[in-house]
């Protein structure tokens, strides 16, 4: 993954370099091109004024005189700007200028034959120094040739590999065994911006909102999520994973808006089809300039940013009896006991256990019934548990004690159905 991070942050900063040169050059081509004007127009001036030609012959004259010379300074002066462009602006590595400059030369036979070519083309233009140039050509034809021999040798000829040392051997410890994660994160590197607290990455909030929303809805605070970047992805894909294995994947693309479609949209929208990862509705990724058009057409419209975290929203809704383990128990049971002291230290562990009392709140989980009401909860327990201990039948029971929130929030507004 780190090498792999490098050759993307390399082939980034390359782009930029590139960049960079083509304005060095811009800027020298330019004032090759006013020269040449200048020229132009200063030699029809001293052939009309000075030497007394018609502006025909001194337009003749000193036309072909100024491109002969325009092509023999600007030629030489652009392969000299271009390749001091490059090293210039080149990209930085842990190599110097020049270590870096003989590796990316003459490492590579390709570049050599080309450059071959190049010189042996230009040995045979009339009036070159032949000689010269074809001297060069073969120079580098020869060198091409003896890199490509001891290339295709090398695989034959396997280095011996080294044995470490006995002492150099570093025992296993218990710091070698990694825990996976209760809920994690693995985004593509052009989703790290959003996930970077360095750049302001806005996904970072919208996932600290969720679980503050959760948790005062559902009544227990979910698992920190675990970001972190997997090269092996696609660039633009993310997945959720739950204790390492995956629950959920997408696309996001920064920079740009997915319009869903709610069933009531009119008309399409140019852009990329998709499936919105949350509820399935179809939706089309759209450039920014299109935001306002696919709103008038009935699409709900959102960000990158927020596709990932209503996504992960979603999927922490539907695993939260998954999410909800022993240790999230004893820290709501610490809590309530803040508020109810009595209640809690009646009640646990003497009457339940924190092993019931967990199995009881994992099932109202799984059936989607909030447990926000912790002191109906533990007083339906306190007064049934002491005649019946299977956790299931006392879910039973503390479901009937909450059926009024239960009504409530299905149907707000009503007390009964």
């Amino acid at each position: 993954a780190k090498k792999r991070r490098s050759e993307v942050t390399q082939e980034a900063d390359f782009y930029g370099s590139m960049d960079g040169a083509s304005k060095f050059v811009r800027g020298d081509a330019i004032a090759g091109i006013l020269i040449m004007v200048i020229n132009v127009v200063g030699g029809l001036l001293v052939g009309v004024l000075q030497h007394g030609m018609s502006m025909g012959h001194a337009a003749e004259s000193y036309t072909l005189l100024t491109i002969g010379d325009g092509l023999v300074a600007q030629i030489p002066a652009l392969v000299i700007s271009t390749a001091a462009g490059v090293i210039v602006t080149r990209v930085s590595t842990d190599q110097d200028v020049g270590e870096q400059m003989v590796n990316q030369l003459f490492s590579n036979p390709s570049v050599m034959l080309l450059s071959a070519a190049v010189l042996g083309l230009l040995g045979l233009v009339p009036g070159m120094p032949n000689l010269v140039f074809l001297l060069f050509t073969a120079g580098l034809l020869g060198l091409a040739w003896w890199i490509r021999g001891r290339e295709q040798k090398a695989p034959a000829e396997p280095k011996p590999v080294k044995m470490a040392e006995n002492n150099t051997v570093v025992e296993a410890t218990w710091n070698d065994v990694q825990l996976e994660d209760s809920l994690g994160m693995e985004v593509g590197y052009r989703l790290i911006p959003m996930v970077d607290f360095q750049q302001d990455g806005e996904l970072l909030g919208r996932i600290r909102s969720i679980r503050k929303k959760f948790a005062q809805e559902m009544g227990f605070l979910p698992p920190v999520v675990h970001i972190r970047d997997n090269m092996d992805l696609q660039p633009a894909r993310y997945r959720i994973l739950m204790k390492g294995v995956e629950i959920g994947s997408g696309d996001a693309y920064p920079g740009r808006w997915l319009a869903i479609n709610p069933g009531t949209a009119a008309g399409t929208l140019p852009g990329e089809a998709t499936v919105d990862p949350a509820f399935g509705l179809n939706a089309i990724w759209i450039e920014s300039a299109l935001k306002e058009q696919a709103q008038i057409q009935g699409y709900t419209v959102v960000e990158a940013s927020t596709v990932v975290a209503t996504h992960l929203n979603h999927l922490i809704s539907q695993h939260a009896a998954e999410l909800f383990g022993r240790q999230e128990a004893q820290q709501l049971l610490d809590r309530v006991a803040q508020e109810m002291p009595k209640l809690t230290e009646d009640l646990v562990p003497g009457v339940v256990t924190l092993t019931t009392l967990h199995k009881v709140l994992q099932n109202l989980l799984d059936e989607k019934v909030p447990i926000r009401d912790m002191r109906t909860i533990l007083e339906t327990l306190a007064e049934h548990a002491p005649i019946q201990s299977d956790p299931h039948e006392l879910t039973a029971v503390v479901r009937v004690a909450l059926g009024r929130a239960i009504t409530q929030q299905w149907f707000p507004g009503k007390d009964e159905v």
